[in-house]
């Protein structure tokens, strides 16, 4: 601990987590940059009073989707922008998100960063990274990757559901190679398509067509498949996969089983599989909670809560791609018009600690690794960011344990307007925080203001 001078602010007497640990500290901020953390007080002339909270590291949600490409009628497929998704994630303690960022036709991975990256300037309240996806032939350049390392943006997405994956697996493994060569990190959405494709074909040759089958159509051996698929490339080539959004036991069990045996793979899944289970599907309402992959069953729930416990899951993030209510429901006939992704920024850490801290499922440590210091690391932020410490960006939660809420979306900043978990009773929320050392959200409500976001240069993934 020490002291500092030239102080702005003070963040006073709150129990700071720090490594795993817990201490009752002041901690000392000076041009948005933590300076000093001290079991002395530390004078400024700007003191929030901490006392009776947690203080944690802002939250780092490395998979959203916010302001996506532009579709061929000039429409976004999800409902919120760089504006009130950053909104959703600062009232949820999340300071830095990872946005998926898609290529228009034509488009170089770093021009599509470049067109996003204005978006952000002009309408995030908190960071943003930007992870662009590989979708065309002309992306398997490692010039491409040259130059996104210019840009400070060192991952890069991939989805082994697009036919583009399937008919050039040979050059994709050989760009995904070099990319781990260069400290990039790729993002996998593992599903096999060509399984999708079947089942899909078999429902509908019965007539099983709606909403209710997106289980049957989506089956975990799909999920399963592609992972081992990818573990496989990982293996053979030394070189690291981020799975995103896993949701099944029998994939799971795969990536530990690698990862045993020193593969780089990493593991991401998301708040729906952690809460919810498949037969809300079977629900009139059931198109609401369609995400990819499907929701599961209560084994693979309580797998994943596991994996949370002893290290196998590294991170939750949320894949927030969120429609409206009226648009998720009236795309429920059809399995080819369904709409996945639901709002989740505002509610990720709360649920997590509520559910997880509370019911002594995982420990508060666990909890900051999975939601801070983790990301962090994967994505080349660490310890600028995902950590308490001196030299670290002022980016801070102070946390109310027990502030109880019920969700209700409709109140929410997400323009959605609902949530998946609406009536919830959720206890542990943010107060106050801070993103590099402004306060973008005081007694639980938006402060910051639209276009202070920054995209911050990352180094190479350092995960362990």
């Amino acid at each position: 601990m020490s002291t500092a001078t030239n102080v702005d602010t003070t963040i006073r007497g709150g129990d700071v987590v720090i490594d795993g640990s817990v201490v009752r500290a002041d901690i000392a901020i000076t041009g948005g940059i933590v300076t000093a953390i001290s079991s002395s007080p530390i004078d400024a002339p700007h003191v929030i009073d901490a006392q009776g909270c947690l203080v944690l590291p802002g939250g780092i949600d490395g998979h959203v989707h916010l302001s996506p490409a532009e579709l061929a009628d000039g429409s976004y497929p999800w409902v919120d922008d760089f504006e009130s998704g950053t909104r959703a994630a600062a009232a949820g303690g999340v300071t830095t998100v990872g946005n998926i960022t898609f290529p228009r036709p034509g488009e170089a991975l770093a021009d599509a960063c470049r067109r996003v990256a204005e978006d952000v300037r002009a309408q995030a309240v908190v960071d943003v990274l930007l992870h662009p996806v590989v979708t065309e032939e002309q992306h398997l350049d490692p010039g491409e990757l040259a130059a996104l390392q210019e840009l400070g943006q060192t991952s890069i997405k991939v989805f082994a559901t697009l036919g583009a994956f399937q008919t050039r697996r040979r050059q994709y493994y050989r760009f995904m190679a070099e990319a781990g060569s260069r400290g990039f990190l790729t993002l996998v959405h593992c599903e096999d398509d060509e399984l999708i494709g079947h089942c899909t074909a078999s429902l509908f040759e019965r007539g099983l067509a709606d909403f209710r089958h997106f289980g049957e159509s989506r089956p975990d051996a799909a999920e399963e498949a592609a992972v081992a698929q990818l573990i496989a490339f990982a293996e053979v080539s030394n070189t690291p996969i981020y799975v995103v959004h896993l949701s099944s036991r029998r994939a799971l069990t795969a990536c530990s089983a690698a990862r045993a045996r020193g593969v780089p793979v990493y593991v991401e899944t998301r708040p729906l599989y952690l809460y919810l289970t498949e037969d809300l599907l079977q629900r009139e309402d059931g198109a609401k909670y369609i995400g990819q992959p499907p929701l599961r069953r209560q084994d693979d729930v309580d797998a994943l809560w596991a994996g949370l416990r002893f290290g196998t899951v590294d991170t939750v993030a949320t894949d927030h791609a969120p429609w409206t209510l009226e648009q998720k429901l009236e795309a429920g006939a059809s399995l080819e018009q369904l709409r996945p992704g639901v709002a989740d920024l505002e509610t990720v850490r709360p649920m997590l600690f509520s559910e997880g801290v509370l019911t002594g499922r995982v420990s508060l440590a666990r909890f900051v690794e999975l939601t801070a210091t983790n990301p962090a690391r994967l994505f080349g932020l660490y310890p600028r960011k995902g950590t308490i410490a001196p030299g670290s960006d002022a980016d801070l939660v102070i946390w109310d344990p027990d502030e109880t809420r019920v969700v209700d979306g409709s109140r929410g900043e997400s323009r959605a307007g609902y949530s998946p978990y609406d009536g919830t009773s959720v206890r542990g929320w943010p107060r106050d925080v801070l993103s590099r050392g402004e306060i973008v959200v005081s007694g639980g409500k938006v402060t910051g203001r639209s276009g202070r976001g920054r995209l911050p240069a990352r180094g190479s993934s350092e995960p362990r």
